[in-house]
């Protein structure tokens, strides 16, 4: 895919399957016009395995192209940055997310290395992708990451996936702290919470399917393009507390 100045671009971070490659497809379907459509970057973890993202891409031949990444290898962001360069994304977004195998351990029963995998992937490594890509995104572009409503310090009032609950609120907290480093908003930011949604993560029972989660999410990603800032929000666009 050559690069052009008659579209948008989107980078999705973590779009090989789940929400990441919904996020995509739906960016695919919007735009009033050739010249606003949006193309898209998406990243996966092993540039080996075939992913949906890659039958998505064969679909859209001339609108996807496929970089692979491991957020949690600092080198391979950086080479990622290195590979974009001179390249105009109006849309970065990271799409991170694991948990411990029992959801449920407590905080103080968890092993080391479990919570160190769990917040190194849900929060130091998004936050790199965004330090190290940053430059790239211009003052009308976004900023974003999938957060969760269980970031949230304020609704917390049952518990429980305490781990997940920790490294999403440690998500939240730098995004709000690379945010601050701006004295006057200049660009949007965005952390996402998507509700509990049938993913890998979700699980079967979750209330929602992606068909009826994401176009809403997406409509909030595009929206939220015109107010400079960062802000914390639900699928329906509403603030969900800090």
């Amino acid at each position: 895919m050559k690069p052009s100045s008659h579209h948008r671009t989107a980078l999705i971070v973590g779009a090989s399957r789940g929400l990441g490659h919904a996020i995509a497809a739906e960016l695919l379907s919007r735009g009033d016009s050739p010249t606003r459509e949006w193309r898209i970057i998406g990243t996966v973890r092993d540039g080996a395995k075939r992913t949906p993202l890659h039958a998505l891409a064969e679909e859209h031949p001339d609108r996807i192209e496929i970089e692979t990444l491991d957020i949690t290898a600092p080198d391979q962001i950086e080479a990622l940055r290195g590979r974009l360069d001179g390249r105009t994304i109006d849309l970065l977004f990271v799409n991170a997310g694991t948990t411990t195998q029992d959801q449920h351990i407590h905080i103080g029963k968890v092993s080391t290395d479990e919570f160190n995998q769990v917040m190194v992937t849900n929060a130091l490594s998004p936050m790199r992708v965004i330090e190290t890509l940053q430059d790239l995104v211009p003052a009308d572009g976004l900023l974003g990451a999938m957060s969760s409503g269980q970031g949230s310090i304020a609704n917390n009032d049952k518990g429980m996936r305490e781990v997940y609950r920790g490294s999403k609120a440690a998500l939240n907290m730098f995004m709000r702290s690379f945010a601050a480093r701006e004295t006057e908003p200049v660009r949007a930011m965005a952390v996402l919470a998507p509700g509990w949604i049938r993913t890998d993560l979700g699980g079967d029972e979750a209330p929602y399917t992606m068909e009826e989660a994401v176009p809403p999410m997406v409509d909030v990603l595009l929206d939220k393009m015109s107010r400079p800032g960062l802000e914390y929000l639900d699928r329906f666009g509403k603030t969900v507390p800090w």
